[in-house]
Order: structure tokens, then C-alpha cells, then sequence
């Protein structure tokens, strides 16, 4: 039986490739805007930093991955400080961060909600969220599913075990103590002006910012 880690090596390398991004620019425009300079930065599942890369520069970032082989990518390439770990277990690290960044993570976690609890606890007061997730439930991916398919839906990816509404990420988030959740969206193109209209019914991707109180 292959190990998570190993389940998680393939998939990096074989699915995905060495700093595969997708929505990358739109993604790393939204965290470069919302975390800022000076930040003391805890990215889980960072995987080999190729979203890290776009905040990196002027803060002290700390990534988490399970895969070995990607955080060494990480740190080489970013000079970043890295912990191999699983998030579903333990933490090694100190509740200080100013920040954290879950981008594409909380879909591949059997328990999303208690590993948001432990993001709530490892901030200070005051700290920041910051994530996205693949939209499951656009229109788009109603209509493949209409027809039985999840070719081109968040639903054809493997490792993806967990896939929500607009309402139930905000529920979830909100459930883990933090507040002030905020959630934009990433439109394809061609669905521009629909989305305009309806900007979560035609979103690929969800981007979400939420509070810890001071």
C-alpha cells in the first residue's frame, strides 16, 4: 500500500509536473495584494513553492508539505524555511504567523475543518487566512455533470475528497472561529459577462480571506 507521501510524489510528478500552476497569475495577483511585506508566513501544502514564489520576496515564510522531494524544490528555489509533515497530524510549529496560506488544500482533506481550527491556532491575534479551492459547482461543471461526466471538473482529480458550495466554504470557515470571511472568484474569459451578473454561478476557482480577532 502506497504511503500518503508517496500517493502525493506521484501525483506532483506525474499529474502535474515541477511548478504546475493552474490560475497562477490570478491566484499569486491575490496574494501578493493580501499579504503584503514583512509578514511572518505559514504556507500549508506548498508543495514546490511555485505559488509561494509570487509573495516570497520581503517575508518570513515557513511551507508545509508532505512531499520531501517538492519542499526541497521550495527551498531551493525560494530560500524558504520548509517542515515535512502531514496535516492531518501534528504541527511543529510555534502559534505566531501573521499569515496563512492554504491555496488548493483544503479539497485534498478527508477533515477540512479541523485542520482550519488548527490554521486558527497556529495565528496570532489579528492574523490572516488566505486560500482558494476549485469551484465544483459552477454551472460548467453542473452541466457535465448532467450529462455523467467529470472530465474537466475539480471531480476528475483523484486527490480531491472534498468539494464545496459557495455557502458551505463560508460556513466552514466561519464554524473554525474566524471572521470578516471574504470570497472572490476566478472567471474564465468567455464566461466574463454572465459572471459579472453572477459571479460564484460561473467561478472556476474561489478565493477566500477570513480574521482571526485580535
Amino acid at each position: 500500500m502506497q504511503s500518503l507521501e508517496a500517493v502525493y510524489h506521484e501525483h506532483h510528478t506525474k499529474r502535474r509536473g515541477e511548478f504546475f500552476l493552474v490560475n497562477g497569475d490570478a491566484r499569486g495577483r491575490f496574494l501578493q495584494e493580501h499579504v503584503g511585506k514583512g509578514k511572518k508566513v505559514l504556507d500549508i501544502g506548498c508543495r514546490d513553492g511555485a505559488l509561494t514564489s509570487y509573495y516570497a520576496e520581503g517575508n518570513e515564510v515557513t511551507g508545509i508539505d508532505i512531499d520531501s522531494d517538492a519542499l526541497a524544490r521550495a527551498k531551493e528555489k525560494l530560500g524558504i524555511t520548509t517542515i515535512h509533515a502531514d496535516l492531518n497530524g501534528e504541527w511543529p510549529v510555534t502559534p505566531s504567523f501573521t499569515t496563512v496560506v492554504a491555496c488548493e488544500i483544503i479539497e485534498h482533506l478527508y477533515y477540512p475543518g479541523t485542520v482550519l481550527k488548527k490554521i486558527h491556532a497556529v495565528l496570532a491575534p489579528g492574523g490572516v487566512l488566505l486560500g482558494t479551492i476549485p469551484h465544483a459547482f459552477s454551472f460548467q461543471c453542473r452541466l457535465r455533470y448532467l450529462f455523467a461526466t467529470k472530465k474537466g471538473t475539480p471531480l476528475q482529480d483523484p486527490t480531491h475528497i472534498n468539494h464545496f458550495t459557495v455557502r458551505e466554504l463560508r460556513t466552514l470557515i466561519e464554524a473554525a472561529g474566524f471572521t470578516n470571511v471574504r470570497i472572490e472568484t476566478i472567471t474564465a474569459t468567455k464566461w466574463a459577462l454572465v459572471s459579472w451578473l453572477f459571479p460564484y454561478t460561473f467561478a472556476h476557482s474561489l478565493m477566500f480571506s477570513a480574521e482571526k480577532a485580535a
